[in-house]
């Protein structure tokens, strides 16, 4: 998919993992939590109490827990139980809120951005967190000697940092950045990093790790697990989280398990406490009192991608038809066993810039004019019943990458109105390099992020022969989207996004279809979970019942 080849830009699969608060990000609007199914059915009113290890499932071990040289998502995961970082997400209200800074405030020209740190705040070793660890720690990620691949990348807007005494850290900026601060609230890749441990750990410090947050780091077991332990002195948790002070249990052991069924057969066994489950195996549980099932949703949608090089896609009417002849709600079906939402534009329903309109102006299911537009056109039904125009024939190849029900069923509906649909899957690593060079009419892809900066990337004409497939170069969108990765006013940027959304579905540069629920499943001995829309797992506030 289009989200893995930019595991290192694209961070929405820190919200697949979902196992802590350790992810960032903003929306406008949460959605709705009367259809998601989070009710613990463990016993009520129990007290909380001290002890016991948790153990979770995950589906890949990181590479290193240095934060600033990780390239996965993992690392970031595991690091934010570790450490923390300036902002955070509230999972509840999907604000962004300050956690080891107490406070903040933005220029008027929106180029510095100045923090006041919360004091009190201590490494694991019991040296104190101030605003000169954390200008070294910047200074670090965005020296291009570290050569960070993410949490550098992340702060690339950052021109210099300076700390004036040990509570304040200011950020001078190249320019204003509206996504900086949702860069700065992931836990792992933007935690401070001990200058003292780096030194005396050196190139090893990526497996001893000496951080500021609710856990330390106890011991790695390479290919089978991390385990960590409680940190005695925490008591600066994130604002909206119900214990303020330590975490509970004893340890958090995190096994490393890739293989889909045999982490299934861990939960089942008790083995693990917690793990991931897709949507074709999560019914059993949500049906089992023995488990807890937490439903969200990531700011993630799957779509179908035209290549705008394609003359015969050049025409609006065309790409309008596709759109119409596309049942979101079937596909949604076949893929997710009916655990999706159907998308209407660019951006999916928990990325910040929704625009809840977009479900009413978007392309709703229409074979009957979608056959219109296409006669309209001048395409007219052949003797296979398959449209043709001057001599051409209306047939188009869709590259996959991810095989799917569902792509035989596009396959079908665009058959119902005429056209000729022909699929070709290739492994990611193909599909990408063809994607690149344009070698394809259609591409059955995803995307995803915390923040709607990433449409930069896939519909920008600046991004023509790297992200941007698609080949859209329209002045208007450029416009746009360069007006929204600098506007840092909330209710600014949530026009210019609204009106991005409508530009690209009145162009229907791609067929919105889906976001799918994600679902995590925890044995009841684990009390103190929490729904909220992310089905993010709240670890600070669990315990065991043993």
């Amino acid at each position: 998919m289009l989200r893995k080849q930019l595991d290192r830009r694209i961070k929405y699969v820190l919200f697949a993992c979902l196992l802590a608060f350790s992810t960032a990000g903003c929306t406008s609007t949460p959605p709705s939590t009367k259809n998601v199914e989070q009710q613990p059915k463990a016993t009520a009113n129990l007290t909380p109490k001290t002890g016991g290890t948790i153990t979770l499932g995950l589906p890949a071990e990181p590479d290193t827990l240095d934060p600033q040289k990780t390239t996965m998502s993992a690392g970031n995961f595991v690091g934010g139980l570790l450490g923390g970082a300036l902002m955070i997400l509230d999972p509840y209200t999907f604000e962004l809120k300050s956690h080891l800074a107490e406070s903040y405030t933005v220029s008027a020209d929106g180029k510095t951005v100045t923090f006041k740190l919360r004091q009190g705040v201590m490494f694991h070793d019991g040296t104190p967190l101030t605003a000169s660890v954390f200008k070294q720690s910047i200074e670090r990620a965005i020296d291009p000697k570290t050569a960070s691949p993410v949490a550098g990348q992340d702060l690339a807007a950052i021109e210099s940092v300076g700390a004036p005494d040990d509570a304040t850290l200011v950020l001078q900026l190249k320019e204003p950045s509206a996504s900086l601060l949702s860069a700065l609230s992931y836990g792992g890749y933007q935690q401070p990093i001990l200058m003292d441990a780096l030194k005396k750990y050196g190139s090893d410090f990526g497996r001893n790790p000496v951080g500021v947050g609710p856990w330390k780091f106890e011991s790695w077991k390479t290919g089978e697990s991390i385990t960590l332990s409680r940190n005695d002195d925490y008591k600066w948790s994130a604002p909206f989280l119900e214990n303020q002070g330590p975490v509970r249990p004893d340890k958090l052991v995190i096994k490393f398990i890739k293989d889909n069924q045999t982490l299934m057969a861990a939960l089942d066994s008790g083995t693990i406490d917690i793990a991931g489950v897709s949507a074709k195996d999560v019914r059993k549980y949500k049906d089992d009192k023995e488990f807890t099932v937490l439903e969200g949703m990531q700011p993630v949608e799957s779509f179908i991608g035209m290549n705008l090089e394609n003359e015969i896609l050049r025409d609006v009417h065309v790409r309008k038809a596709i759109n119409l002849a596309i049942n979101k709600e079937a596909l949604i079906i076949a893929d997710l066993q009916g655990e999706g939402v159907p998308v209407y534009g660019p951006i999916p329903p928990t990325m910040f810039g929704y625009d809840k309109a977009v479900a009413e102006y978007g392309y709703k299911y229409n074979k009957e004019e979608a056959i219109r537009l296409l006669e309209e056109s001048g395409w007219k039904l052949g003797g296979q019943g398959i449209r043709e125009k001057d001599g051409k024939v209306l047939s188009l190849t869709m590259i996959i990458e991810d095989p799917k029900p569902g792509d035989q069923l596009v396959q079908s509906m665009l058959k119902e109105i005429g056209i000729d649909l022909k699929i070709q899957s290739y492994e990611m690593a193909t599909a990408h390099a063809q994607a690149v060079k344009g070698e394809f009419d259609l591409m059955a892809t995803s995307h995803g992020d915390i923040d709607p900066n990433i449409l930069g990337l896939l519909l920008h004409s600046n991004q023509i022969g790297g992200l941007n497939f698609f080949r859209v170069n329209n002045k208007e969108l450029d416009a746009l989207l360069e007006k929204g990765s600098i506007t840092t006013d909330s209710q600014e940027r949530q026009k210019i996004y609204a009106a991005i959304q409508k530009l690209v579905v009145e162009e229907a540069y791609w067929v919105p279809l889906y976001s799918a629920k994600t679902f995590q499943v925890i044995n009841n001995r684990i009390q103190g979970v929490k729904a909220n829309p992310l089905a993010i797992l709240t670890i600070q506030d669990m315990w065991v019942n043993e």
